[in-house]
């Protein structure tokens, strides 16, 4: 994919309690590593990522807004939800606290970004909780993730002794943040910043969901800010190949 551009812009968001792992997520998805012990976010941090959709023949570029927890920073990060397409709402599986707060957060950016946001609720630092990964099958109902996304349910008992001392209860289940995604227009995935699981499936679920407003008409390059089309005169196929037009052969 050398040299290859991009068919859509999308301008995603991060948002939820401060310590969930926000920004140890962007930096998984932008550099394929590990934050161990990142800062606090002050405001907002910035990253972006090229993702393939094979099967919408599609390359897209994600702008991603890590936003800061803090009460302090709420006016500053407010600002840069405003026209956002996707957005991320990110909670600690081992927190119930930062569970409890997502639909303050959730109210937060349906009130300031692009009232169609495509939102997919992610518990993260399910590595601190859980033994097993199993394949999520495909199509099960409440579901919106593909079949290759990992599902993560309930750890096992008899870990090893060096494991457990590094383990937190699970505080948010599974099944209940599922349901609660659903009642709220979500879409919904368990992750890990640092293992990597599902971290990019997340933004690959939200971005074709965005794909699908797109094509029912709902975002609009003239309307959304958070979504812009590379122009005509620059289509690529995903080989990387532009494809000209007749005046620029």
């Amino acid at each position: 994919m050398s040299g290859i551009t991009w068919h859509y812009v999308f301008k995603f968001i991060i948002t939820g309690d401060p310590s969930v792992g926000k920004s140890s997520l962007l930096v998984r998805l932008t550099d394929q590593r590990f934050l161990a012990n990142p800062e606090p976010t002050l405001g907002v941090e910035f990253g972006s990522k090229l993702i393939t959709l094979p099967e919408e023949n599609k390359v897209i570029k994600l702008q991603c807004w890590d936003t800061a927890g803090q009460e302090t920073f709420r006016a500053i990060t407010r600002s840069y939800y405003r026209g956002a397409a996707g957005c991320l709402l990110v909670y600690d599986v081992t927190s119930r606290e930062s569970f409890n707060h997502i639909q303050t957060w959730l109210a937060d950016v349906r009130k300031h970004a692009d009232p169609h946001v495509s939102c997919i609720l992610v518990g993260n630092k399910v590595d601190l909780c859980e033994d097993t990964v199993s394949a999520a099958p495909s199509g099960t109902p409440g579901s919106n993730s593909v079949s290759n996304t990992s599902t993560i349910k309930g750890s096992k008992s008899g870990s090893s002794p060096s494991k457990s001392k590094q383990r937190k209860a699970r505080e948010v289940p599974y099944e209940e943040a599922e349901l609660w995604a659903k009642e709220n227009g979500l879409l919904f995935v368990e992750a890990s910043a640092k293992s990597g699981v599902n971290v990019e499936q997340a933004f690959v679920d939200a971005s074709r969901d965005i794909l699908e407003k797109i094509r029912k008409g709902v975002f609009d390059d003239d309307r959304s800010p958070g979504v812009k089309q590379l122009e005509p005169k620059n289509n690529l196929s995903l080989d990387g190949t532009a494809v000209k037009s007749a005046c620029c052969a």
